[in-house]
């Protein structure tokens, strides 16, 4: 095995940082940042194959969280121009990724729980690497993905009839059928999108009415939070914990004056690429809503909207999401509410330059979320840049 990573950081070397020339080149990045994103991806590649672990996977230390994170760690390798899914890092990192998998067809610890999140993640891996062999375990962990959703006859946790309007419809819990919240079903939704579920896919329509729920528009979401805050077109993180429709929640806390919820850089991103997957037209109120938001709010020094003492938390995973969100919106350059136009390719590029670490990696000082793992922070980094380079 150490032989394999040799080999692999040799190749890493020679390879990423002189030509590069297996990214594709067009004009949504200058030559300087294309560059940049190539020396970073190399580094954080670098810190990863230090990382690996006895059997081929990643962890967050300690075996912590193993499957979740080996997946994420695979995508990155298996999107990388000098790995793929034929090389012997990653093949090895497949093996230990899939000896969590369950009789159900789901991937996860079942000590640790997170199970939705865990397959999700792993069904990312699986259909990036597009393995005929593997087809079967993809097709098994697609299934065990549908029995999470929350669907309308089902029972809530409090023992409540799930209705089509009942907060919880559409959503994605933790594990099975507990409080679903934005973060869980965009994992979901990434994962079925990544894996070739069409937009109108009853799940997928499912899932998109869950997402309106969590949307500050009172226009189109009639739960009372959304008519009581800003109405801003941003997303906050549950409707309803209990299953009461006045028991939302904001991970940014209470909205202006103590009125609805505030929407946050994070979630917003996660609805805005949702209803994307999902289909949702790009001139639907929704969506211009939710643009609007991001125009309003553009900034990468800071979890967007988030409380001045909170503003780096999530700071990471924000980043992952902006990327996939705006890569799926198609456009290279956002023009915020000001007329100031932003190249986010770029902006996104220098921000992380400015935070790398001297080992390759990053990790976020303002620990929340795991965002104290460097092997999480850097996958989700280096996911990121993949996204400005595709």
């Amino acid at each position: 095995m150490k032989y394999a990573i040799r080999v692999a950081l040799a190749a890493v070397a020679a390879t990423s940082l002189l030509g590069g020339a297996a990214w594709a080149d067009d004009a949504t990045m200058d030559g300087a940042h294309r560059k940049q994103a190539q020396e970073l991806m190399a580094g954080g590649v670098k810190f990863l194959l230090s990382a690996r672990e006895e059997d081929g996977g990643w962890s967050m230390g300690g075996g912590a969280n193993k499957p979740a994170i080996t997946a994420m760690v695979l995508k990155v390798l298996v999107q990388h121009p000098d790995f793929g899914p034929n090389h012997e890092v990653v093949k090895k990192g497949f093996d230990a990724m899939l000896a969590f998998r369950q009789k159900d067809g789901g991937i996860y610890d079942p000590k640790l729980g997170y199970n939705n999140y865990t397959t999700s993640v792993a069904v990312m891996a699986l259909a990036a690497a597009k393995d005929p062999q593997r087809q079967g375990v993809l097709d098994d962990a697609i299934k065990y993905l549908r029995g999470q959703q929350i669907l309308p006859g089902s029972e809530s946790p409090d023992g409540d009839k799930i209705t089509k309007d009942h907060p919880f419809a559409g959503g994605v819990s933790y594990g099975k059928h507990g409080r679903p919240d934005l973060s869980n079903v965009g994992m979901w939704l990434d994962a079925m999108h990544e894996a070739g579920v069409k937009p109108e896919d009853p799940a997928m329509q499912n899932a998109l009415s869950f997402v309106a729920r969590c949307q500050n528009r009172s226009e189109s979401n009639p739960l009372p939070f959304a008519a009581e805050g800003g109405n801003d077109g941003g997303f906050i993180y549950a409707p309803a914990l209990r299953g009461k429709p006045t028991d939302a929640q904001s991970m940014a806390g209470e909205g202006t004056a103590g009125k609805g919820l505030r929407s946050y850089g994070s979630m917003t991103y996660v609805g805005f690429k949702s209803m994307l997957y999902a289909g949702v037209a790009k001139d639907d109120p929704r969506v211009t809503a939710a643009y609007a938001w991001i125009r309003r709010y553009w900034r990468l020094d800071s979890n967007p909207n988030m409380p001045q003492t909170q503003s780096r938390q999530g700071l990471f995973y924000y980043y992952h999401v902006f990327a996939k969100a705006l890569r799926a919106w198609g456009q290279p350059v956002i023009k915020d509410v000001e007329g100031k136009e932003h190249n986010w390719r770029h902006e996104l590029i220098d921000a992380l330059a400015k935070q790398v670490k001297p080992d390759g990696s990053w990790i976020n000082e303002a620990d929340r979320w795991s965002e104290n793992s460097p092997v999480l922070v850097t996958s989700y980094v280096l996911l990121a840049v993949q996204e400005t380079l595709k």
